[in-house]
This record gives structure tokens, C-alpha cells and sequence, in this order.
């Protein structure tokens, strides 16, 4: 007997669609960290253009709409690089609502990725994690179209 789903236990709170991403910056909506008490970033790299750079991190803020955004210490990737070879390669930086800097009110996290040099083909997912509140499908972002359970 089923008791729990994977989406109950994770939600799917901050998204940067895959695409062919020009050089620039993208970053997720900010996700307010009382809903979890984790936060999973998952980088996804395709095909980097010639001498594409690949950087992400955690930033945090005092609100939802980005007041006083300032940088997670720690949560910077090894970047990734056409040079490296590092097409089709994946990084998971991981983030506990303690990483913040709790002491001057920071309350949300969002995930910002850097295209450098060259249009290349990556996305980002943010898998809200440790719900405060179950099932963690109810802070889902506005477009998760579906959850499927056989």
C-alpha cells in the first residue's frame, strides 16, 4: 500500500527552462524558505557554445520581491566549461533554510545561472524539499502542468 508520493515530498518550487540560453544571466522566481527546510538545485548543461562558461549559486533576499539580494556563501558551482568538456553534465548544490543569514531576516532563496561567452543550452530545477507544511505538491510553481500517480 502506497502511503506517501515522492511529490509529497517535494515540490518543484523554481525553474529556468531549458533552452539555447544566450549569454547572460538567468535566475528562478525567490522561493520562501518557511515552506522547506531544503532546497536542491539541479544545474543541467547540454551543449555549451565555443568557449561557453556555465557558473550558479544560491542568492538570498529578505522578501519575495528580492530586497537586500545578496549571495549564499558556499553554494558557488565549479564552473562549467566547453573546454572542459563538460556537455551534458549535471551539479546539484544543496541548501538548508540555516544557510541563510537567519540573523538579518533573509527568508528566500533563488537559483541564478550564468550563460558566459556563448548561446548554449542549459536549464535549472529547484526541488523544494522537507515540506513544513505536506504535502509539499501544494507550494508546486504555477507551471507544473501535472502530477501523474499510477
Amino acid at each position: 500500500m502506497k502511503m506517501l508520493n515522492p511529490s509529497d515530498l517535494a515540490a518543484v518550487v523554481g525553474v529556468i527552462d531549458p533552452d539555447a540560453n544566450t549569454a547572460a544571466t538567468y535566475t528562478t522566481d525567490w522561493i520562501d524558505m518557511s515552506r522547506f527546510q531544503m532546497l536542491m538545485g539541479v544545474v543541467m548543461a547540454g551543449t555549451l557554445g565555443a568557449s561557453a562558461t556555465l557558473d550558479a549559486k544560491f542568492e538570498q533576499a529578505t522578501d519575495s520581491s528580492g530586497t537586500g539580494a545578496k549571495d549564499v556563501s558556499g553554494t558557488d558551482i565549479t564552473q562549467l566549461t566547453k573546454a572542459g568538456s563538460d556537455d551534458d553534465k549535471q551539479v546539484v548544490i544543496n541548501l538548508h533554510s540555516d544557510d541563510l543569514d537567519l540573523v538579518n531576516d533573509f527568508t528566500h532563496a533563488r537559483l541564478s545561472m550564468t550563460v558566459g561567452t556563448a548561446t548554449s543550452d542549459v536549464a535549472a530545477l529547484v526541488l523544494g524539499m522537507s515540506p513544513r507544511y505536506a504535502p509539499a505538491s501544494d507550494s508546486d510553481a504555477s507551471t507544473v502542468a501535472a502530477i501523474v500517480t499510477p
